[in-house]
């Protein structure tokens, strides 16, 4: 066997375009060790499968930073208490070096602190305090050191850039108006014709502001590539020297310099506009993540030493018991040790009525305890919870590609030299054969066709889709595992669903009561629930829990005999009871005959029925089943409306199963299938050309999920539901599953849509540049506008109802 391939993630910064982000991606991908690189733009985001034998993740940061961008990194401060030398410090320093995604720890023993600068996309603080109290020591955040939204700081950054240029700028734009012979009647003060001063205002904003760009173009060309800031600083610095130029050769003159100050200024400005609402826009797109994380608590109260001490929960360590009062959320994963209580769990199943939870029930974090006051211990905390599980799965599902991705990116990536090499040509021709000698046009041709074509928009088309279609199926509870199952589940035909736990509610419950004349009802259910409740089979505690549901009390048992596969036998309250199959009635002689055929028609609606006798004669039969969910048949309609084929599968035996399957509706049923049979089923309708969805609850179906062309787990985001399936329904709604498709197929719209106007815009952009119809300035608004509109088209799938 080969060694276990690692995943290394990294928050990448400087990247401009496309091109930036084909060229890391390509650069980790040659790396010795590596498998599979992949570098989201839109989320600024790698995510890398390597051999750890043979790489390690600083080696990835070196690389990142070698090619001209930045990684992310964070830094901690935390209190250590425990320390008694300076061994103590070494081992603590030690071993958090030792932790995967820590770059550096230092222990300072006189000042009990540790620094710890680590990658936050790989390790969290919780995981680096745990590790100090696993070393034997304690651990405490003191502050973070380091502002972890560097997005924030990002646009901050780019606002105050774009203040500065736009005043040097705008005194320009005002020169280059007041040119035109429609608005001459504008006042232009004289100074701003001189071309020093013009100078005087573009220089900073060229070489200030505009330093981006040629530290991005320096990069990139160095590394053998180019991108965006290759066209912006070409185009500008073309502008900007010509004019230069021009102001210097007129000195002394009556000529009129042609001046470009204003071209180079106002493109630059334009730019760095574009790149604040692209960067605003961007945030909003991963609102979804910023959603699930708001759902967190912020501390718990843990009882440490005796007493009550509140904590952040970060500082929470797995062992930890904790006190949460009604209405206070569960700051973590575990179970009950004290007390009863009520939790909301609707952010994790969408089902509004609370659930009851005495000793021993499981609790997830970030519900809410609805009343009662309970003593919890914690099982799972930090990145294990079931919350920071689903958000890991929404980050990798935004963070991968979906193959209609990679067709944009193999453009991107020649994108850029074709575009120079076309801006020249075009230069060339003005220059020599539209307007000989004329070097004004050409060059004014040459900036726009340069900066028309910027790809940012061909980029930014596909990860801005499929951030917001994942994170708006997030909100709904539907789990993507990725990209390229998110763009799969568009084509699917045929959606093959389980039947117990998934059409229904996978107990069985009490549904009818049907009693001999003369029979008492209230008395009748008395006898057989007291009996019943002595038994541990399941269909008897389904009787049980109905008769007390309906607020009846049982009486008392003084005899109790089970007689295996056929039902049991009681003396209650004085009476003889006798509960079970139609051989175990005739054992005892009692006379059945006048109600089979009732008992037969019970049964062919899949329902188990009990014969029950009192006192030596028949006096009725209860019918128990797995009942169908409210939403079942709601769902398979919606399914059949959208011409999808729906079929029943089911282990349960043929009567039963197509029973079901008529009374929710459903287009086929298969019966008797042993779970290793399920995965064969499914096969055979792929072999028929189908594209087959399987849906089940992840564990007994884990083989079909995995065979079908989209696997879906349905179930409460389990660690075995997340792993079988392609995508996690985490509601037990059936809804969920046509909502899916309904996600994947407007994504995949959006997506196309998106590449569509990216295409069309540089397809049709260059060639009105280049026949000399579009001015520097305008082909500069229009590059920024165009990433925009890409991104605030992608956000259009936060806003899709899927309520039906």
């Amino acid at each position: 066997m080969g060694t276990e391939l690692k995943e290394a993630n990294f928050q990448i910064t400087g990247m401009t375009c496309a091109a930036c982000a084909a060229r890391i991606e390509k650069g980790i991908n040659k790396m010795e060790g590596v498998e599979q690189a992949s570098v989201n733009l839109a989320l600024e985001k790698s995510s890398i499968q390597y051999d750890p034998t043979k790489i390690n993740e600083a080696d990835f940061e070196k690389k990142i930073e070698a090619l001209g961008y930045g990684v992310v990194k964070q830094k901690a401060e935390l209190d250590i208490t425990g320390m008694t030398c300076a061994a103590c410090a070494t081992r603590i320093e030690k071993g958090l070096n030792k932790l995967e995604g820590v770059a550096a720890a230092n222990v300072n023993l006189a000042l009990e602190k540790a620094t710890v600068e680590f990658n936050p996309s790989e390790v969290a603080i919780a995981d680096i305090v745990a590790k100090v109290e696993k070393l034997g020591y304690g651990a405490h955040q003191q502050q973070e050191t380091e502002q972890a939204d560097y997005r924030e700081k990002a646009i901050k950054d780019q606002k105050r850039k774009f203040i500065f240029s736009a005043v040097l700028s705008l005194p320009l734009l005002w020169t280059m108006i007041g040119h035109f012979s429609f608005t001459s009647f504008l006042y232009v003060p004289n100074i701003l014709m001189n071309p020093w001063f013009q100078m005087l205002l573009a220089t900073p904003v060229q070489f200030i502001v505009g330093k981006q760009f040629y530290v991005g173009a320096y990069k990139a060309l160095r590394n053998g590539s180019a991108n965006m800031d290759v066209l912006v600083a070409m185009g500008t610095s073309a502008a900007y020297f010509y004019s230069v130029y021009q102001a210097v050769i007129t000195v002394g003159t009556h000529h009129a310099p042609h001046l470009y100050f204003e071209t180079s200024a106002v493109l630059i400005t334009l730019i760095i506009l574009g790149k604040l609402f692209e960067a605003k826009a961007k945030g909003r797109s991963s609102e979804a993540i910023k959603k699930l994380m708001g759902l967190q608590a912020k501390a718990a109260v843990v009882l440490r030493d005796g007493s009550e001490k509140e904590v952040p929960l970060e500082e929470v360590v797995i062992g930890d018991i904790i006190m949460v009062k009604p209405g206070e959320k569960i700051p973590v994963d575990g179970e009950v040790l004290e007390g009863i209580t009520a939790v909301d769990e609707s952010m994790l199943t969408g089902e509004s009525l609370p659930v009851d939870k005495k000793t021993g029930d499981a609790l997830y974090g970030s519900t809410i305890n609805s009343n009662g006051f309970i003593h919890m211990k914690a099982t799972k905390v930090g990145r294990d919870t079931a919350l920071a599980r689903i958000i890991k799965v929404v980050e990798d599902a935004q963070g991968t590609k979906a193959p209609i991705q990679r067709l944009a990116d193999k453009i991107s990536g020649i994108f850029v030299p074709i575009v120079v090499g076309i801006a020249i040509i075009t230069f060339l021709i003005w220059f020599f054969l539209v307007e000989p000698g004329n070097f004004t046009p050409a060059l004014e041709v040459l900036i726009a066709v340069l900066v028309i074509a910027c790809p940012c928009a061909l980029g930014l088309a596909t990860p801005t889709s499929i951030m917001a279609g994942s994170g708006r199926s997030a909100e709904a509870g539907i789990l993507f595992k990725g990209g390229e199952h998110l763009e799969q589940t568009q084509s699917i035909d045929t959606v093959v669903i389980d039947k117990t736990g998934t059409i229904t509610h996978g107990k069985p419950e009490l549904t009818d009561v049907l009693l001999q004349d003369g029979q008492d009802e209230t008395k009748f259910l008395s006898l057989i629930g007291a009996a019943e409740k002595q038994s541990e089979h399941p269909l008897a505690q389904a009787i049980v829990q109905g008769i007390q549901k309906k607020g009846i009390e049982l009486g008392h048992v003084q005899y109790f005999e089970a007689i295996p596969g056929f039902g049991i036998q009681a003396t209650v309250s004085g009476q003889g009871v006798v509960i079970g199959t139609r051989k175990l009635m005739q054992q005892y002689g009692i006379s059945i005959e006048p109600v089979l055929s009732r008992m037969e028609e019970l049964e062919s609606r899949g329902k188990t029925t009990m014969l029950a006798a009192i006192n030596g004669e028949y006096a009725g039969m209860v019918a128990v089943a797995d009942t169908i969910k409210d939403t079942s048949r709601e769902a398979v309609r919606r399914l059949q409306d959208m011409n999808i084929q729906v079929i029943m599968m089911t282990g349960d035996n043929e009567r039963t199963a197509q029973a079901i399957g008529k009374e929710v509706g459903v287009d086929a049923v298969i019966a008797e299938v042993l779970p290793e049979g399920k995965a064969e089923e499914v096969k055979k309708l792929q072999q028929q050309g189908k594209k087959v969805a399987m849906v089940g609850d992840g564990i007994n179906d884990a083989p079909a999920l995995a065979t079908a062309d989209i696997g879906m787990a349905i179930g409460t985001g389990t660690d075995v539901a997340m792993e079988a399936a392609d995508i996690t329904l985490i509601r037990g709604d059936l809804n969920s599953i046509a909502d899916a498709i309904i996600m994947s197929r407007k994504t995949m719209r959006n997506i196309k849509q998106n590449l569509f106007w990216a295409f069309a815009y540089n397809t049709l952009g260059i060639p009105i540049a280049a026949i000399g119809l579009l001015a520097p300035w305008l082909a500069g608004a229009a590059m920024a506008f165009s990433s925009v509109s890409v991104v605030l088209n992608a956000l259009r799938l936060q806003r899709v109802k899927l309520e039906k």
